[in-house]
């Protein structure tokens, strides 16, 4: 495969039909080396980025609050550095689908609640407000014309049981009436010279269950009018990976008699009043929906809504409280099983609905001055940076943190969203192509006609099979240790790769499998590790993926550590009238996905 450079343009080489990976050329004479050692200047913080004068071009980034950062910033030129001699990873796209990670970790919002501050505690009995119940412990003392001395249990009705006096009713009175109640009750019966005193001594303890997704589930003992953050305290606080702090029940006799949001206390200071008894069950139930938010905000937190509904940008804003001057929002996350990033402004976020595990960032920001950029691989700081719209890549390079040691800076590669779509619809134009001829294919006897109709069939479903792969859109960027430059676009992707010293075989091989690279090693000793080439293996088609995104012959690039050797199946050139066209095409998939499809 050649390379021919153009002096200020993006170059495409094209593998066979257009399919190969984008390749960018030096913009200059100059040479750019691109090894990534570890940046003296750290990614942009929330309170931006000091300019350092040095000899590199003049940049101008945007800090992740929007705060306009220019000057001349200083860093180390890239330079080449040699692999290690141990195994570290396997190249990046060998290592499956890459995570949309960020540098933030964030805590549940009201988990602060459960940091010991009600495990020791306990209501306190002797406050007059005190309701008494069945198990409370009373002090009766009488003196006078008659004598009397002694601590009576509340029974089971309620009742103080005095001797020549029975029983008084004393459930449900509060302390301070209690005295009251008593001296009354007395009174009725011994009418002359009797002095009464009464005290509540102590009161039933209750031992509730608290369960769910709490750190130790179990039986805990407090009293009747402790809270329930007090018992799920005692439990350890709430499960933060698992647990709802949104939705706590209160269990009893197998009926629901209570139900907690503890954002109302956290936000508003409210509790239920709720006198626990024994045998209760506090249930903290799963968590729900939650979408963790940082920024420019009044608490950095991972936020759970109380119902699926509420998960919009709404309710977000309503909870986390964004700063008077927030302007965009940048949510990533998860959408159907790929990396999600979007950029919006404050009004459009409303009414967007989010999804558990979305990481949310509030920015202030002027809008159409900026776009989202992100790294992934061998990084050690921030992974998404809004970026002003006319960054180029080695401006943008200076604000990346790498590991020095695991970090492979001389394979740098790009995944653009619009070469992806380019590659895609090329796919998609060559199958609707190759069925098209496929179902109008003519035949001169019966028996051939026969044969065309097996031959649709199986096209027909290896064009749906392959319908359903994406292409990467890798573009080239690092080539023989140098980085080219290029104007950044938004969504773009820049990944830093793993060091490596193993190859990858894959396709069509007895067992795919990652050997260890060795000096001397040919194509042939690595296939004959993976068990050799299958049956339909096509032995004249090898393709290797380079960690730099670069794929072709490996006739013409060799193998290096981190390669993947892909094997392309064969087609039968002589049964199959469009034989050579379903080859282009199992071609062209492989270079833009990196995966080899049968027939």
């Amino acid at each position: 495969m050649h390379f021919k450079p153009l002096k200020i343009a993006v170059m495409t080489a094209i593998l066979s039909t257009t399919m190969s990976s984008l390749v960018i050329a030096a913009e200059s004479a100059g040479a750019y080396t691109s090894v990534l050692g570890q940046s003296s200047n750290p990614a942009p913080s929330s309170l931006g980025m000091p300019a350092t004068a040095s000899a590199m071009p003049l940049a101008t980034v945007m800090g992740p609050n929007g705060t306009q950062l220019s000057g001349r910033f200083s860093c180390n030129d890239y330079r080449r550095t040699a692999l290690p001699t141990t195994n570290v990873a396997a190249p990046a796209w060998a290592q499956g689908p890459l995570s949309n990670t960020t540098s933030v970790a964030l805590r549940p919002f009201a988990s602060n609640l459960f940091e010991g501050r009600f495990a020791g505690t306990f209501s306190d009995m002797t406050s007059s407000d005190y309701i008494l119940a069945p198990g409370d412990r009373v002090v009766v003392r009488i003196w006078g014309a008659r004598s009397y001395d002694d601590v009576l249990v509340v029974d089971q009705q309620g009742n103080l049981f005095l001797p020549e006096v029975g029983p008084i009713h004393v459930a449900g009175l509060r302390q301070s009436s209690l005295l009251a109640s008593v001296k009354q009750a007395i009174a009725r019966v011994f009418t002359d010279n009797v002095q009464v005193y009464v005290n509540l001594q102590s009161a039933q303890p209750v031992a509730v269950y608290v369960t769910g997704f709490v750190n130790s589930p179990g039986r805990y003992a407090g009293g009747s009018l402790d809270s329930i953050m007090s018992f799920i305290d005692r439990a350890g606080g709430i499960d933060a990976a698992r647990g709802s702090y949104r939705h706590i029940e209160v269990i009893r006799n197998k009926k629901v008699v209570e139900k907690l949001d503890l954002y109302r206390f956290a936000l508003e200071g409210t509790v239920p009043n709720l006198r626990l008894k024994n045998g209760d069950v506090i249930l903290v139930k799963e968590k729900g929906i939650s979408v963790s938010a940082y920024g420019l905000l009044r608490e950095q937190a991972a936020y759970e809504f109380s119902k699926p509904s509420a998960a919009k940008g709404a309710g977000l804003i309503e909870l986390a409280t964004p700063e008077r001057n927030v302007s965009h929002v940048s949510v990533s996350g998860t959408r159907n099983q790929s990396p999600f990033n979007r950029y919006f402004s404050l009004s459009e976020f409303n009414s967007f609905a989010l999804a558990d595990g979305d990481i949310v960032e509030f920015v202030a920001d002027k809008p159409g001055e900026t776009i989202m950029t992100t790294v992934q691989g061998a990084i050690t700081g921030a992974s998404r940076y809004p970026i002003h719209k006319t960054t180029k890549l080695r401006d943008f390079l200076r604000l990346i943190e790498v590991e020095p040691e695991l970090a492979a800076t001389d394979a740098i590669y790009l995944r653009r969203k619009s070469v992806a779509r380019d590659q895609k619809v090329v796919i998609q134009d060559s199958l609707r192509r190759l069925e098209q001829a496929a179902l109008t294919a003519t035949s001169s006897t019966p028996e051939e006609a026969q044969i065309r109709v097996k031959e649709a069939e199986l096209i027909q479903d290896f064009v749906k099979r392959a319908s359903q792969l994406e292409p990467d859109g890798v573009v080239v960027i690092s080539r023989r240790g140098q980085v080219s430059d290029l104007w950044l676009e938004d969504g773009d992707v820049i990944v830093i790769p793993q060091k490596s010293n193993v190859v990858m075989v894959t396709g069509e091989v007895v067992l795919p499998k990652a050997v260890a690279y060795e000096i001397g090693m040919t194509l042939d000793d690595y296939l004959a590790s993976a068990g050799g080439v299958s049956a339909r293996a096509n032995d004249e088609q090898i393709l290797v993926a380079k960690q730099n995104g670069e794929v072709g012959l490996v006739d013409n690039l060799g193998i290096e550590p981190g390669d993947r050797i892909i094997v392309l199946p064969k087609v039968d050139s002589k049964g199959m009238l469009l034989a050579k066209d379903i080859m282009q095409i199992i071609y062209q998939i492989a270079v833009s996905t990196k995966i080899a499809v049968d027939l």
